[in-house]
């Protein structure tokens, strides 16, 4: 959805983060020329912090001009206050390990069939490697591109671990944390166009995206990327929680 079309919720919104998020951040945003300005897109991203929905807003929103419709939590949604606002800018609500997990997949390609900007985070939940590298990714950002394809634009930040760190559940309020957000061209998916959506098709896809995540995040802070990490068995488990 492109700013024009957006109703007064959204805008309601708007009015009350995006101030919030000027004092707070300091930015550096780079590549919103890669997002197009109209139509359908699929956006992947790293997963920091909890922080990260509030910073990759402020970005899609002012730098590229766009709504973002994300995938939240379905707790989120019954909360007080945020979860009904939540269901009236859009949101999309994901039901893990639930006879609805599929509703959330659904909805989002219907969002993105209509011409939205959908957000996924294919990590499923802030990453657990110690270093906040990306991890391996789940199989539905596959699922959403093979089922739609739109164009997936990586984007990736660093920063938003400084508002609030996942390791040490520390949240700062301090203004003008650093962060910075960059977003890469349209990823190259033709190979896998047409391709049944076979086990081995989807781990592989999703491994390319999040390659691609690594290496741009390895840009940013200017080190050697690590291999890509997957969590223990019971590190898995805390993420369903």
């Amino acid at each position: 959805m492109a700013r024009g079309r957006m109703g007064f919720w959204q805008r309601f919104a708007a009015v009350i983060v995006r101030p919030v998020m000027i004092m707070w951040t300091r930015r550096t945003w780079r590549g919103a020329e890669h997002i197009p300005a109209t139509g359908p897109v699929i956006i992947v991203a790293n997963h920091l912090s909890h922080a990260d929905p509030l910073v990759a807003s402020h970005f899609i929103y002012s730098a590229a001009e766009r709504w973002p419709q994300f995938l939240a939590k379905a707790s989120l949604f019954s909360a007080p206050v945020i979860g009904p606002l939540l269901k009236r800018v859009r949101q999309i609500p994901v039901y893990r390990n639930s006879t609805d997990a599929a509703k959330a997949l659904e909805a989002a390609v219907t969002a993105v069939k209509s011409g939205d900007l959908v957000i996924i985070y294919p990590e499923g939940t802030t990453t657990r490697e110690p270093d906040l590298w990306p991890m391996r990714g789940r199989t539905g950002v596959a699922r959403l591109a093979l089922a739609t394809g739109a164009p997936v634009v990586p984007m990736v930040m660093w920063g938003p671990q400084h508002i609030f760190d996942p390791r040490t559940h520390k949240f700062s309020v301090r203004p003008r944390r650093p962060v910075t957000v960059v977003a890469g061209p349209p990823m190259d998916l033709s190979r896998w166009t047409g391709v049944p959506p076979t086990a081995a098709t989807l781990n592989e896809l999703t491994d390319e995206i999040m390659l691609r995540l690594r290496d741009m995040l390895a840009e940013i802070r200017g080190e050697a990327a690590p291999p890509l990490w997957s969590p223990t068995r019971a590190e898995s488990k805390k993420e369903t929680r």
